[in-house]
């Protein structure tokens, strides 16, 4: 998972661009096919000439009239890719889908190689800046040109952005996002009700007293997954880090910054904190073995009272269990405090070789601009678009958990507590830090304090300093 997991942010990315996020209604993308006026753009043409050559002459690159099939590699188990590459086809039927899924450690160890020996149109990559020093991925400065992207509020792009150095937040651009993802808490009305929780904690104190609460009643306080190649155990570590160390921080590390260290006092109290939680039993016994979907399955059949997760969710917990699914974001330390979460685009590439680059380009404005994909991204996706701010926003039904976490989004961007995906730091720290050591730490193998040193570690050895 991107982040899911992904969820991806050299200025610190601001979590404003979730209210900036939004979409410009191109006439090359509302109609049931491409633009007269891009046509002459060739599918599969150079795209660091193609692109720039359609914006000099006043058309936009797209993808013809021609039969065309687009590779892409996604990830696996989440509804939003099939729901608007469906769409994308009923709209331009002559443009065809050959897509691979696969789960999000498997893309993310893959991703180097497929690029290199065989490379799709679009590719989910968690983490740009190996892949863009590698020169695996196409710049796509051109198609911010031809498409406007470049018109739209720079820190929205700004995690996309890889400098030579491989640090993110300046440089060429090397993805554009389907969507702001965001991650928090879920709740089960009923179970709350039971132990007489009538609205979300508003401090950790107050969450830390609900979770006993619910441990004394019977109930698993959280249903987390913490199994295979990607521990789920760093959402609730990193929305614990949210409440010690200042969100500008956690993305100066992401993000590559020199001098930048995970491994700081603020961030050792709050994996103290985890560990806390996993001592008084909060959490399943059977975490280390648990996978993605058993984590949902337990919660959907209402096996547990919270679940730290993404928005992307929204929409399917709307279907499953309409009205008995709430949201809120992770509580801070005192009451008046700011709220941060993971918040980042879920980003594509388009691979440096990639036959169609023009149309998978089209493809990616398209999810952004058009009302329908829009529309599928709130929906189905359960995020908020990116784009303009005055674009265009579906209706949503107020009670929906959908509404709460767009709502959420709002709050996020007013205190400016928009992180990147801790995962995200290198193309391998999940695999060989996080996961292993939260494993460790789960099963009573591993110290708050050894966990962190030995991913800034790892951290070091792959980014070099």
């Amino acid at each position: 998972m991107s982040f899911r997991v992904s969820r991806h942010p050299g200025k610190q990315w601001r979590a404003a661009t979730l209210l900036a996020a939004g979409g410009l209604l191109l006439a090359a993308c509302s109609g049931p096919g491409p633009s007269s006026s891009s046509s002459s753009t060739p599918a599969g043409a150079n795209p660091s000439t193609s692109a720039a050559a359609s914006s000099a002459g006043g058309g936009t690159p797209s993808c013809g009239t021609g039969p065309i099939t687009l590779d892409a590699y996604f990830e696996t188990g989440f509804p939003i890719y099939k729901a608007l590459t469906d769409e994308f086809s009923k709209q331009f039927p002559n443009v065809k889908w050959n897509i691979r899924y696969d789960q999000f450690a498997a893309l993310t160890s893959n991703a180097p190689r497929v690029l290199a020996s065989d490379p799709p149109d679009l590719i989910r990559i968690p983490q740009e800046s190996e892949l863009a020093k590698d020169h695996l991925l196409l710049n796509l400065d051109p198609y911010a040109k031809a498409f406007g992207w470049d018109k739209w509020p720079t820190s929205q792009l700004q995690s996309m952005r890889v400098a030579d150095d491989g640090s993110r937040g300046t440089g060429p651009l090397y993805a554009m996002g389907l969507n702001y993802s965001m991650t928090g808490i879920f709740y089960n009305k009923e179970l709350a009700a039971k132990i007489g929780m009538t609205s979300p904690p508003q401090t950790l104190d107050e969450l830390d007293a609900v979770l006993a609460k619910a441990k004394a009643a019977g109930i698993t306080p959280i249903v987390q997954f913490n199994g295979g190649a990607t521990g789920g155990f760093a959402f609730p570590l990193q929305n614990l880090m949210a409440d010690y160390t200042p969100p500008s921080e956690i993305n100066d590390w992401i993000w590559q910054k020199k001098g930048a260290t995970i491994d700081t006092p603020g961030n050792v109290k709050a994996a103290q904190h985890l560990q806390e939680w996993i001592k008084e039993g909060y959490f399943d016994p059977d975490a280390n073995a648990m996978d993605y979907a058993t984590m949902m399955s337990r919660f959907i059949a209402g096996k547990a009272l919270f679940m730290f997760n993404g928005d992307w969710e929204s929409g399917n917990l709307d279907k499953q269990m309409p009205g008995k699914v709430g949201f809120f974001l992770m509580p801070p330390l005192q009451a008046d405090g700011v709220h941060a979460a993971m918040s980042t685009p879920l980003t594509i590439g388009i691979g440096a070789k990639a036959k169609h680059p023009d149309c998978a380009a089209f493809f990616l404005n398209w999810v952004n601009t058009n009302k329908q994909a829009r529309t599928v991204d709130v929906q189905v996706g359960g995020s908020h678009p990116m784009g303009p701010a005055d674009a265009y926003m579906p209706p949503i039904p107020s009670g929906t958990v959908t509404a709460q976490t767009l709502a959420a989004g709002n709050v996020v961007a007013h205190d400016n507590g928009a992180m990147d995906f801790i995962a995200n730091a290198t193309g391998s720290i999940y695999a060989k830090g996080w996961t292993p050591n939260l494993q460790e730490l789960f099963a009573g193998r591993q110290t708050p304090e050894g966990m962190l040193k030995a991913v800034q570690a790892e951290y070091e050895t792959e980014v070099g300093h």
